[in-house]
């Protein structure tokens, strides 16, 4: 079976996958931490861990903790920082098989300009993913995403930044997601990352303070995949820009549960703690599923439960 797609079509040089399986934004470090452990060449795209305009150290441990239905993390966005990985990353980028997408965090939406700016035309960047979960300084801490004229604006500055495809990371800490995903596509995304983290905590009855050293976290895993396919069923319907479901795949049949319900491709996050290879063999128990069922094209079952209610 061919599972080869074009993930960004709107962009005049496109952003051509293998397959639709990706593997998501800090559960793979910057890819070279697992390339002797996983075929990376059987992976759809690798988008790396956030890279910001400087190096950023983290947030005070604890940083991970699992809870009942997933894992809370508080790395706080710790990474070598765009310089670095313009010079000891993307050479290494450059000579991979399967494309590395950069993801990108700021703080004001003039860091996310010249962040784009920055990694504009480097060899072994394929693309630019954009985090519009981050609190932005000079909102009062608000995120970017939870607004949609700064979602848009965000995106915007990027778009007139790079040359490169724009893909925009959505939050689930929203009322109303689909007038975010809108406000996105105007303001020129070429494809949407449905969803990063739900905000949470965990408290230690024992010392009685919370777990985590930045107090709350992300929550990831399976507890988030009936949020993020809701989102990504809603969003499909009125939005007419490549999706890619995130959010507790585990599994082919997680993952088809995102194709149906209108992604065009899928993120492995956290499964990828337990096996490595989680991506890989959702890529080929997809294939597998396909022929059993002799389906050509995975386009043809994409938002196929759209037709079924």
């Amino acid at each position: 079976m061919d599972l080869s797609f074009n993930l960004c079509p709107l962009h005049p040089s496109g952003l051509r996958l293998n397959n639709p399986v990706l593997v998501a934004s800090g559960t793979f470090g910057y890819g070279t931490e697992f390339a002797e452990l996983v075929d990376i060449k059987q992976i759809g795209a690798i988008v790396c861990k956030g890279t910001t305009l400087e190096p950023r150290p983290g947030n005070h441990q604890p940083r991970l903790y699992e809870t009942a239905g997933g894992l809370l993390n508080s790395i706080g966005l710790q990474n070598i920082g765009v310089e670095a990985v313009i010079r000891e990353k993307a050479p290494i980028w450059a000579d991979w098989p399967v494309p590395v997408i950069v993801n990108i965090a700021g703080e004001t939406v003039e860091e996310y300009g010249k962040l784009a700016q920055r990694l504009d035309s480097v060899r072994g960047v394929s693309a630019l993913e954009v985090n519009i979960s981050c609190p932005n300084v000079q909102r009062g801490g608000q995120e970017f995403g939870s607004d949609p004229r700064q979602a848009a604006e965000v995106t915007r500055v990027v778009k007139t930044s790079t040359s490169l495809p724009v893909i925009v990371k959505l939050t689930p800490n929203v009322s109303d997601i689909v007038s975010i995903a809108r406000a996105v596509a105007q303001a020129g995304a070429e494809a949407l990352t449905l969803v990063n983290t739900l905000r949470g905590m965990a408290i230690d009855v024992e010392r009685y303070r919370p777990v985590l050293g930045g107090i709350t976290g992300g929550l990831s895993g399976p507890a988030l995949k009936p949020v993020a396919l809701a989102m990504v069923y809603a969003v499909y319907r009125e939005v007419k820009i490549p999706l890619i479901g995130c959010g507790g795949i585990y599994s082919v049949s997680d993952a088809l549960e995102f194709f149906l319900a209108g992604a065009q491709a899928v993120q492995i996050g956290s499964a990828t703690f337990i096996n490595p290879a989680t991506a890989t063999k959702v890529a080929g128990d997809l294939e597998q599923w396909m022929k059993k069922r002799g389906i050509a094209r995975l386009a043809d079952v994409v938002g196929a439960a759209h037709h079924r209610t």
